[in-house]
């Protein structure tokens, strides 16, 4: 067997093969550098990007029409003609999509409206705060009218029902369902990822100030009665007289259209959450719209003396009482003139095809909408609204524009007299850019305050017995709004409803299945969940609730520590990265979603429709991953990369020095 070499042997060696080696690359290096100069033919076609765009600036609209100096006589005339007929056309959508509104509201009621008074019928269950709380969002949703569920509080608390302090929190509740009709139009702009992503926020700023403010002043008025006892020192004070009815303003307007489809006896809703035995078997589709009633006094028996009216007006004959009642004779005298007033369908039947064709019309009517302020927010025009709409004062009176903006929304909800048709209306205008998240807020803050003036104005037009009440619910429905634009607006600090819509519109962005789950979760499984806690009682609530509400107190402080101060926590709390990936990611559930909804069109033999989509989610790709390249194409940033033979000569350098190498060890063994 040959001696080993010894040590100062190998590096000699060693040293030879280095030496030889380099040798070898220089004489590589030396030849390339000689070799005539080769075009590149990497395409490197990304714009300087130190800084990636805020995705919340607001877009530019840029006018690719000609100038308005460059047109002659007859294109001037041609571009006023055309600009008038969008107009018009764009009046003319704007009133179908009110209509279509207020439609889709009888619809719910229809299918939804009975149940909703057996709902409100048991006013033990209301009288706990949570229950009163989520009865009042669930309503809400069935009747899809803040104004509806409202009246129905009121008709209790009049008729003794309901006292006015279990009232409070159902009236918060309809504060939030009525903040779902925004959200849902929001969802017509998820084919474009910027648009969605703002018209989203826009719609979501709504929903977190209202569960924000829920949050604080649900706790409160339980506490202290804060509401309660502010209205009654108003109602104390004041000596109010019953006055006129509401003002009907936009309703002038819309209800020859929507009083020839369908019109309802909202009083039938109101008589079963009363006790009424007999408005369980009436139709919510009013038939006779011209009545006369004839008041009598009549002599009727009661099943004893306590039944009398009074004692004066009460004698007994043999094994009968008798008393003196007012009786009331309605006398019908002409129908309804709307198309279902001699239909033989059921309620649940004709609200079920109002819902369709309602949805139907308010869709296409939202997508031509935003079609013609595309076409007609352009150039100069889109710069003058844009800077009206989001320009600020200048110092030191920039702080007056967000009032003034508040003002604004309460002064336009008080005239279409709905807050869904204020909010439902911005919200396509923030997903084109025209409005900012930042303007949406005092807007959508003003809308709150201004669907209240008219329940005051309604409420006034109570009769003296039950005006006390009225007003007072009215009232607490008031209060509760400018309490909550004061905790979340004043200071830039507590405007937290608009960072949290941004981040949860960044999300849809990327996963646009997550608006769906957003909307099922907050006004549905969730206040179904909590009903159902309270309902088992106050231990059971408390004993599930409690631990999750500290859960996700600390999950949120956690985050916001691992954005701002990451130093303070934990090296293993720094990030999530130390769970599972599908309980701090969306990508595995993303992945899921996408195979599920491809395999289900599949099955309805819709692959050809995926196929035109897979431009902008890849089924096997995450969503932030495609959202992201959307976003690079928009800004005009892509990257092209191809091979250049010119760059082999080093690649094969390095590659034969690596096999010299590994050769090298070998032998050494």
């Amino acid at each position: 067997m040959a001696p080993r070499p010894d040590q100062d042997g190998e590096h000699a060696e060693d040293a030879g093969a280095e030496e030889s080696n380099g040798r070898r690359l220089s004489e590589f290096k030396e030849k390339a550098v000689s070799m005539a100069p080769a075009h590149s033919t990497v395409a490197l076609m990304e714009g300087e990007d130190p800084a990636e765009n805020d995705p919340w600036d607001l877009p530019e609209l840029k006018d690719t029409g000609t100038p308005w100096a460059k047109l002659d006589t007859k294109g001037k005339v041609l571009r006023v003609v055309v600009s008038v007929g969008k107009l018009l056309l764009l009046v003319g959508f704007l009133y179908m999509f009110i209509c279509s509104l207020t439609i889709l509201s009888s619809a719910f009621q229809l299918v939804g409206g009975k149940a909703a008074g057996d709902i409100f019928q048991d006013s033990a269950v209301l009288s706990n705060p949570l229950a009163g709380l989520v009865i009042g969002v669930l309503v809400t949703l069935l009747v899809q009218s803040s104004s509806t569920s409202s009246s129905i509080v009121v008709s209790m608390v009049s008729s003794g029902l309901l006292k006015v302090e279990s009232a409070v929190p159902v009236i918060m509740g309809t504060n939030i369902g009525t903040s779902v009709t925004n959200t849902l139009v929001a969802m017509t702009q998820a084919g474009d990822r910027a648009k969605f992503r703002r018209a989203f926020a826009g719609a979501t700023v709504h929903d977190f100030f209202n569960w924000l403010s829920v949050l604080v002043l649900l706790p409160l008025e339980v506490a202290s009665g804060y509401l309660y006892r502010v209205t009654k020192l108003l109602i104390d004070s004041f000596q109010i007289q019953s006055g006129d009815k509401a003002p009907e303003l936009l309703n002038v307007i819309t209800d020859p259209v929507t009083n020839a489809i369908i019109e309802l006896d909202k009083s039938v809703i109101s008589d079963i959450a009363t006790g009424d035995a007999e408005a369980r078997n009436k139709s919510l589709i009013r038939i006779w719209c011209n009545t006369f009633s004839n008041t009598t006094v009549m002599n009727v028996t009661v099943p004893g003396p306590a039944n009398c009216t009074s004692e004066a007006w009460c004698w007994i004959s043999g094994n009968l009482t008798y008393t003196l009642k007012n009786v009331t004779d309605t006398f019908n005298i002409a129908k309804c003139k709307h198309i279902f007033v001699n239909t033989n369908l059921s309620d649940l039947a004709v609200g079920l095809i109002l819902l369709a064709a309602s949805l139907l019309v308010l869709c296409s009517c939202l997508i031509l909408i935003v079609k013609l302020l595309n076409s007609m927010l352009q150039g100069q025009v889109a710069v003058v609204i844009k800077k009206i709409l989001n320009t600020d004062f200048p110092f030191p009176f920039g702080w007056v524009t967000g009032w003034i903006a508040i003002l604004v929304g309460a002064g336009m909800t008080f005239i279409v007299q709905s807050s869904s048709v204020f909010t439902s209306a911005i919200t396509p205008l923030v997903g084109i850019g025209v409005i900012s998240i930042e303007r949406a807020y005092p807007l959508s803050l003003g809308s709150n305050i201004g669907t209240t003036t008219t329940a005051i104005l309604a409420a006034l037009a109570s009769p003296g017995e039950t005006l006390a009440n009225s007003l007072q619910i009215a009232l607490v429905h008031f209060l509760f709004n400018i309490t909550a634009s004061l905790l979340w607006y004043p200071i830039p600090f507590t405007r937290l409803p608009i960072r949290m819509a941004k981040a949860r519109g960044d999300v849809t962005a990327s996963y646009r299945w997550f608006a769906a789950v957003y909307i099922v979760t907050c006004f549905f499984l969730l206040p179904i969940l909590i009903f159902g806690l309270s309902l088992a009682g106050w231990q059971v609530l408390v004993g599930v609730g409690a631990p999750v509400l500290a859960f996700l107190l600390v999950v949120a402080a956690v985050n916001v520590l691992q954005a701002r101060r990451p130093a303070w926590l934990p090296k293993a709390l720094r990030s999530w990265e130390f769970l599972p990936l599908w309980a701090h990611s969306l990508e595995p559930w993303d992945k899921v979603v996408t195979q599920a909804s491809a395999k289900c069109c599949c099955c309805c033999k819709c692959c050809g429709a995926v196929a035109v989509d897979d431009a902008d989610a890849e089924p096997g790709a995450d969503g932030k991953a495609a959202a992201k390249e959307d976003d690079k194409k928009k800004n005009g940033h892509v990257m092209e990369m191809y091979d250049n033979p010119a760059m082999n000569v080093e690649r094969e350098i390095e590659d034969e020095k690596k096999t010299d190498g590994r050769i090298l060890n070998v032998s050494q063994l």
